[in-house]
């Protein structure tokens, strides 16, 4: 009898723990197809920049899809709190789906609008509203997404599973990445920049229709289910409420220091290096795609190995190890990055700062929904991370090349390494926030 009830036991833990992987899965294809459309943009700018803006030098071209993808950042704090708030009230899986639709739409409209050639200032004007929307879109996804990931993940395993964030955040990237260089392989230039670019859109576009049908068939996270029935007995403010989310005033803070110096330095090594090659280290445009598809390969293999790490030594032995490292590295890879053409150099300068990240990376999402309980985990994740994306991260490339544009190029690497260092004293002095059980509905003051 008690070898029947064991085997029976250890059946419906495997079975539990193969739902647990399908509906990371799932969630995690739509991640890769969100973050998808919106670092097609990035890849892509330096071919279309010239179809929607005046012709002028390279660098102020740059400069308007850099301000245009700033905009879109702008967006994200909005949509962490009216994705996040939908999330709290009405369920992760409704908002993640609402969330990938918007973010279609962005991508088609970019995909179909003619040029500044053709409709004047009515292209960029069509440019930033599709940026708004998946501005919004991925505004939402990110906190959603992290909070149903840690929800459904096995307790002592969350570091490792919510890692697959990143993975298929990178992995975005890297499709995007890995479609430019098809298509560089396949296109002329002259091609690429006339219309060889709005591939990309319209990739995008139908990939989010097959995360649709994904996302439909997922799982509701049994902390939600759990924190929807507790509110609806309860009084007091409406889960997913600001007035709610003022309750938790040291979480919120916490939030905007640990992810200050993390944001902008990934966005420093992933979305801006590549222009940083092309525009000031003279590398050729299909090299130094070559060069960010490989080490960002590299950066998306760390991830889970940092998650199961985080599993094991805990969260904020990982998060000094970044801010320590990440305050030194800045300075000496962008400097010697900027007087280098060779590829290997290159790749070995991207890659160690890329390592270096993961240590944040793989465990950011994990660690803000850790902080908050379950009936206002996806706005306390999502409204104070936006708006620190969006001011830091999301401005990273315009304040490079308005630095570059200014003459004093340097001055930015300082810039990232004060943010880290700011980051640095937050780690330092916050609590550890895994204990491997469960997530709970109550917060830990």
């Amino acid at each position: 009898m008690a070898t029947q009830t064991t085997t029976a036991d250890t059946r419906k833990s495997r079975q539990g723990e193969r739902r647990v992987v399908s509906n990371i899965m799932r969630g995690s294809i739509g991640n890769l197809i969100e973050w998808y459309d919106w670092y097609a943009y990035t890849a892509f700018s330096v071919y279309f920049a010239a179809a929607f803006f005046p012709s002028g030098d390279q660098t102020a071209q740059l400069l308007n899809t850099a301000a245009v993808f700033a905009v879109g950042f702008l967006m994200r704090p909005i949509g962490g709190w009216v994705l996040g708030r939908y999330a709290d009230r009405r369920g992760r899986r409704s908002a993640l789906t609402l969330s990938v639709t918007l973010m279609a739409a962005g991508s088609l409209i970019v995909a179909l609008t003619p040029s500044y050639d053709t409709i004047g200032v009515v292209a960029p004007v069509l440019l930033v509203t599709a940026r708004l929307l998946q501005g919004l879109s991925v505004g939402g996804e990110y906190s959603t997404s992290a909070t149903y990931m840690s929800e459904v993940a096995s307790p002592g395993r969350r570091g490792y599973y919510s890692s697959f964030q990143y993975v298929t955040l990178i992995a975005g990237q890297l499709t995007a990445l890995g479609l430019q260089i098809i298509l560089q392989q396949l296109l002329s230039g002259t091609q690429m920049e006339s219309w060889g670019w709005r591939i990309a859109f319209v990739v995008g576009a139908a990939g989010a229709i097959v995360v649709l049908w994904l996302r439909r068939a997922m799982d509701e996270s049994e902390s939600f289910e759990r924190a929807a029935a507790e509110g609806e007995k309860g009084s007091g403010p409406a889960r997913g409420s600001l007035r709610m989310l003022l309750s938790y005033p040291r979480q919120c803070l916490i939030v905007v220091g640990l992810t200050m110096g993390g944001t902008l330095f990934f966005y420093t090594y992933t979305t801006y290096l590549q222009k940083f090659m092309v525009n000031t280290s003279g590398i050729a445009k299909p090299t130094a795609a070559w060069i960010n598809f490989f080490a960002l390969l590299v950066f998306v293999l760390l991830q889970p190995v940092m998650g199961l790490l985080s599993d094991r030594i805990g969260r904020r032995p990982m998060l000094i190890g970044f801010g320590v490292l990440g305050a030194i590295v800045v300075v000496p890879s962008l400097t010697l990055l900027s007087h280098t053409s060779d590829p290997v150099y290159a790749f070995l300068l991207m890659v160690g700062p890329l390592a270096v990240s993961s240590l944040y990376t793989s465990i950011s999402a994990v660690v803000k929904a850790e902080l908050f309980p379950t009936s206002i985990r996806a706005l306390g994740v999502g409204l104070p991370y936006a708006l620190t994306v969006a001011l830091f991260g999301g401005t990273a490339e315009y304040v490079a090349l308005w630095f570059k544009d200014a003459g004093h190029e340097s001055w930015y690497f300082y810039y990232v390494t004060a943010c880290v260092l700011v980051s640095l004293l937050v780690y330092i002095r916050m609590r550890e926030t895994s204990d491997g059980s469960p997530l709970e509905s109550e917060a830990k003051d």
